[in-house]
């Protein structure tokens, strides 16, 4: 749902001062977007869908049973149809008024076309102006949407908390060896060459080389492997990673956004941000379809005009204009959150260890 700005609900990530959220810079097209709000616009609308379709006449026809009659129930689907295109509509018209100011009109704008066209048809039928009404699609494809909107939200969501959790791996300070002296410094404060103190049980908090000492580090995090790596003098070390069994002194080789667990943050926000190839297909497909949906309806306006049948004229380019950019819409109303991080194949986690990349391949080099 690519053209939904909003300036809210940028996702924290600490350690921001070691250069990791600055990844966070780029436009993010969710931003002011929650899980909780198109959870909530999923279920009121659904709730509300359900009578708007048990009082449709054409719903009764079809089924042949006949929903209760009271005083106003003629007007429940036009009541509660209208609450459903306000309330859980206007997200999408938002979307479509961003693309379109962009000159780029794609998902947003055909999703609105289709909910636009079929309120206005609906309205008018409940004025007595047309003979047919589409309250019922209105409201289910509000609700589908909205459906795929929150499924969208919920997979994007995952994927920002696993990114906090890669950040939260860096401890905050250090322990920075000075002659035969050790004191603690902030991250921050560190730099290239520098001498850290590695205790066991405590996260490795900079990527560099072991000088001195020997212990067992779970690099699980970072490569996938569920061993301990032993690492001796000469070896190599990522930030964030757990020393056990001895203590370790590292020379610092890479500090802030040089660290490989900074370069694994900006390939996750980089992803997030492009999209997969799966979204661009459909963006462009639904940008297409909205210009073959806008001319046939003229078409089918046009010679319906000219055959004199001015009532059918209006109802059918109304029905080309509803139905057709639903069937794209409701197809790809769950988009692929695919944080498509294979554009870089040697990143790749893998269930067990057959394909997992030890620390000697895969070195902080290959994020920077």
């Amino acid at each position: 749902m690519d053209h939904i700005t909003h300036h809210e609900h940028e996702p924290a990530v600490p350690h921001s001062g070691r250069g990791i959220s600055g990844a966070h810079a780029s436009h993010d097209p969710h931003a002011g977007h929650t899980v909780a709000m198109f959870r909530d616009k999923f279920w009121l609308s659904f709730a509300l869908t359900v009578p708007v379709v048990f009082w449709s006449s054409d719903v009764q026809h079809w089924l042949g049973y006949r929903a209760p009659s009271f005083p106003g129930s003629k007007f429940i689907p036009a009541i509660l149809g209208t609450v459903v295109f306000v309330y859980g509509g206007m997200v999408f018209i938002r979307g479509a008024w961003g693309e379109l100011s962009d000159h780029k009109p794609g998902m947003m704008t055909l999703i609105s076309l289709a909910i636009i066209v079929a309120f206005g048809t609906s309205l008018a039928a409940t004025l007595g102006l047309f003979e047919v009404e589409v309250w019922r699609e209105l409201a289910s494809l509000i609700t589908i949407m909205v459906l795929g909107h929150w499924l969208e939200m919920r997979a994007i969501s995952q994927a920002r908390g696993a990114l906090n959790a890669l950040a939260a791996l860096l401890p905050d300070t250090a322990e920075r060896i000075s002659g035969t002296e050790s004191q603690s410094a902030p991250i921050s404060e560190l730099k290239v060459d520098d001498i850290v103190l590695v205790r066991p049980g405590t996260r490795v908090p900079v990527d560099g080389i072991v000088i001195e000492g020997a212990a067992d580090v779970d690099e699980s995090m970072i490569t996938g492997e569920s061993r301990t790596v032993a690492k001796s003098a000469g070896a190599k070390v990522i930030a964030g990673t757990v020393a056990s069994g001895g203590s370790l002194r590292v020379r610092v080789t890479a500090v802030g956004e040089e660290t490989a667990l900074s370069g694994i943050v900006r390939l996750v926000v980089t992803a997030q941000a492009s999209g997969s190839r799966t979204q661009a297909l459909a963006d462009r497909a639904a940008a297409i379809l909205f210009y073959v949906a806008v001319a046939s309806g003229a078409i089918t306006l046009a010679l319906w005009w000219l055959s004199g049948d001015k009532e059918h004229a209006l109802i059918r380019t109304a029905t080309v204009l509803i139905r057709l950019p639903a069937r794209l819409g409701t197809g790809n109303s769950t988009r692929d959150c695919n944080l498509d991080i294979a554009r870089r194949p040697e990143w790749t986690p893998h269930q067990g260890q057959a394909r997992t990349r030890t620390c000697a391949q895969f070195g902080p080099g290959d994020f920077r």
